[in-house]
């Protein structure tokens, strides 16, 4: 680990020197490249001297403890300092392995998050419309944007689909372990017996795909124009400004109705099909990559149960932690906080322990 550490802080040296070479001035894009690499480095190197400078104020605090001139007042001083030394070293030294592994290179990205309802008729199409809104609370405390790229209604006004695009800083390493079925069990307002019902909605966490990660092209792309449909499918546009776009090579198709006009609905059609067409390459190239290994936490199966929300116990339980919390109305108000970090903490325990492995 501290030769991967010596090399990285070797790399950030370099890196800050060539900014100041002339040679790369003169080249906007590549400054701004290695501008950014250097950016990405620095929190790690920066905890890295943190680490030697206790190394070394560990060493000078040994020498006085073992010094058997120096007073027993400053022996006792020494031995206070070493101990709290001991627990920041072995604190660092922690964010150290975490900060060393391997980094997710669609972190950074904006998302396309698409809501379905499942089983369940109108009642999953309202449990979808409340994910909806439990997602769109989360991502205002984050202070993230959210835009609507396309939705279907229910005839009693919850949603069949909806899609969002939300963006700001490091929303796919947040959403990232969302996708998979969510459950939902409670009593219909359309139950005259009060019996409980189940059902699911599936959701999916894409990070958007750039211009620059999926170039389509035109020749290999058919637009249909048509007209947007309201709740029960009564035709709501007779002027065809919604539109219908499909890859023909893969058969993948993004429709997009939000918009009044079709150059707008055309515009978020092709971010959705260039989002789903990444999801897909990706897919293909994790599959190859870990065919024979299923990991509990981010496979981001769509066919996965990964949290039931009951509503008569006011509990919700996230199955792939076995944590349940009895906080069902603050969840779905957008305080999904400690799931995320439980998350995300559970992966990154998962990656150290194959990282352990591979070293061993």
């Amino acid at each position: 680990m501290f030769q991967e550490l010596e090399d990285i802080k070797e790399k950030y040296r370099q890196l800050t020197l060539s900014l100041s070479d002339p040679a790369l001035t003169s080249n906007p894009q590549k400054i701004k490249k290695v501008a950014k690499e250097r950016a990405d480095l620095k929190p790690l190197v920066k905890k890295y001297e943190d680490y030697q400078k206790i190394n070394k104020d560990i060493s000078e605090s040994e020498e006085i403890f073992i010094d058997p001139q120096a007073e027993a007042e400053l022996k006792k001083l020494a031995e206070e300092e070493l101990r709290d030394l001991g627990e920041q070293k072995q604190k660092i030294e922690e964010e150290l392995k975490i900060m060393l592994l391997p980094k997710d290179p669609n972190d950074e990205k904006n998302v396309i998050l698409e809501i379905r309802a499942g089983a369940g008729g109108d009642e999953a199409s309202l449990f979808a419309q409340g994910l909806y809104r439990m997602y769109s609370h989360y991502a205002e405390k984050n202070g993230w944007k959210l835009e609507a790229m396309n939705t279907s209604l229910s005839p009693i006004g919850g949603f069949k689909e909806i899609i969002i695009n939300i963006r700001g800083d490091r929303v796919y390493s947040q959403l990232k372990f969302e996708s998979g079925v969510h459950r939902v069990q409670r009593v219909p307002k359309t139950e005259a017996s009060g019996r409980i019902h189940t059902s699911t909605v599936t959701v999916a966490v894409l990070p958007e795909a750039d211009e620059v990660d999926i170039e389509l092209d035109p020749k290999d792309l058919k637009t249909e124009a048509f007209g947007a449909s309201g709740p029960g499918g009564q035709n709501v546009n007779r002027n065809y400004t919604a539109i219908r776009v499909t890859h023909k090579p893969s058969g993948v198709v993004a429709s997009c109705q939000d918009e009044k006009s079709q150059h707008r609905n055309k515009e978020k059609a092709l971010r959705i099909l260039r989002t789903r067409l990444m999801d897909i390459a990706q897919r293909e190239q994790h599959a190859k990559i870990a065919r024979d290994r299923k990991s509990q936490v981010g496979t981001g199966e769509r066919s996965e149960k990964i949290r039931t929300y009951n509503f008569p116990q006011s509990r919700v339980t996230d199955h792939r932690l076995n944590l349940t919390l009895h906080k069902l109305e603050d969840i779905l108000d957008g305080d999904l906080n400690k799931f995320i970090e439980a998350l995300i903490l559970h992966s990154q325990a998962e990656m150290m322990e194959k990282r352990t492995k591979t070293s061993a």
